[in-house]
């Protein structure tokens, strides 16, 4: 898995060579920022690679994806949850994770470290999507 989510970052930077375009949403916990590194669109399809930094003690909240997303952990752990509270993965620095999308997948991702956690990730939705649509907390103890 990890050698074809290598070979799909290196086809979305081919791909997303060229102008990068504003992002169109934000994060949504707080303290939470992200910034657009490259935009492309090609047909029906949106191709956005961010970084994405969280605080320690802060989360991404609760939400889904209209389309797949794929990251790496640049620094920090990634504490990432599904929508029955449970831990759905503990991702550290250097490892790669691919998000199932759609409403039936809501989930968060939070940093319970004491250092910043960085996510490069490569958004791949449907033209003029948001990176991400919030969704109510499920139920679970944490936001």
């Amino acid at each position: 898995m990890r050698t074809a989510l290598r070979a799909a970052a290196v086809a979305a930077v081919a791909v997303l060579a060229g102008p990068a375009a504003l992002a169109h949403a934000t994060p949504s916990g707080p303290g939470v920022t992200a910034r657009v590194l490259a935009q492309r669109t090609v047909g029906d399809t949106d191709y956005t690679l961010r970084e994405i930094t969280v605080p320690p003690g802060q989360a991404t909240g609760w939400h889904y994806h209209d389309g797949p997303v794929y990251a790496v952990v640049k620094a920090g752990t990634l504490s990432h949850f599904d929508s029955t509270c449970a831990s759905d993965g503990v991702y550290p620095q250097g490892k790669v994770i691919q998000e199932a999308y759609g409403p039936s997948y809501v989930h968060i991702g939070r940093n319970l470290g004491d250092t910043p956690l960085v996510l490069e990730a490569l958004y791949v939705l449907p033209h003029g999507s948001p990176f991400s649509e919030d969704a109510p907390n499920p139920g679970c103890p944490f936001e």
